[in-house]
């Protein structure tokens, strides 16, 4: 009759040997080195005849546990009493001290991964918004203006406006000296009339560039004037070009009192 294995995987001998106790119900502290020894044994048996890889750290496991198991069967030596030296005397160590205490520590890491991993498990099903920048959010703290500044750069600063705004008190009346148009007349009639009929000059020329407002404005105004009376000619030789001023006329600068501009 064919017999069917199903051996479980486990992580090292340390996680054999907990299967092997909670299969058995009892307390770690109470286990039987024989027992466990022979149930450890038959999952290696197990383990062979399936001709799987034993790794060494069982192999390891399997010949502590039979070196307890063998020191368990020998004979103990009779109990000798010394009333002299009382306190000499020690029972000797339990073998099974130092795997119940590798059990226990393995037991206790054992359940704190599973908790971990319970934790991932149940963090795998939450979906969560990645994170965004907040900061336009975040109340502004307003920086302060005079950090840094010492009491006498604040003395020294108002110092400073103090008589800044003492030089602003002080009124003075300007008189400006202002251009007639019948004057700026003869000033154009002087730069072009000297150089004969068809003499040319260009509107920028007659501009400077220390000129008020109102001495541009007068300029405009003579200029049209001596269109009208056809003393001059202005074109454009192309779109936005300079304005070119040509001076056809007989006009003189005593022909200039004879003309009815009163402005």
């Amino acid at each position: 009759m064919p017999f069917t294995y199903k051996l479980e995987s486990f992580e090292g001998p340390l996680d054999l040997l907990l299967h092997l106790i909670d299969q058995s119900e009892i307390q770690i502290q109470d286990i039987s080195v024989h027992e466990i020894t022979d149930q450890y044994m038959e999952y290696l048996q197990s383990m062979q005849e399936l001709e799987l890889e034993i790794t060494s750290e069982f192999l390891v496991m399997a010949a502590t546990l039979l070196s307890m198991k063998s020191h368990q069967l020998l004979p103990k030596p009779p109990v000798m009493e010394w009333e002299e030296f009382p306190d000499y005397y020690d029972d000797e160590p339990d073998p099974r001290e130092e795997l119940i205490r590798k059990l226990i520590e393995y037991r206790k890491y054992k359940n704190i991964a599973e908790q971990l991993k319970d934790k991932e498990l149940e963090r795998g099903l939450i979906f969560s918004k990645e994170a965004e920048d907040l900061s336009p959010f975040m109340p502004s703290t307003p920086s302060n203006p005079v950090e840094g500044l010492h009491i006498d750069d604040l003395v020294q600063a108002f110092q400073k406006a103090l008589r800044k705004a003492s030089r602003r008190d002080q009124v003075a009346t300007i008189h400006r000296d202002e251009i007639s148009v019948k004057d700026r007349i003869r000033d154009i009639i002087t730069t072009l009339k000297p150089s004969g009929r068809g003499s040319k000059v260009m509107f920028s020329k007659l501009l400077d560039e220390s000129m008020s407002r109102h001495e541009i404005v007068v300029t405009f105004l003579a200029l049209l004037e001596l269109m009208k009376m056809k003393q001059i000619k202005c074109y454009q030789d192309s779109l936005f070009e300079d304005i070119v001023i040509q001076w056809h006329g007989e006009l003189d600068e005593g022909g200039i009192s004879e003309v009815e501009i009163d402005y």
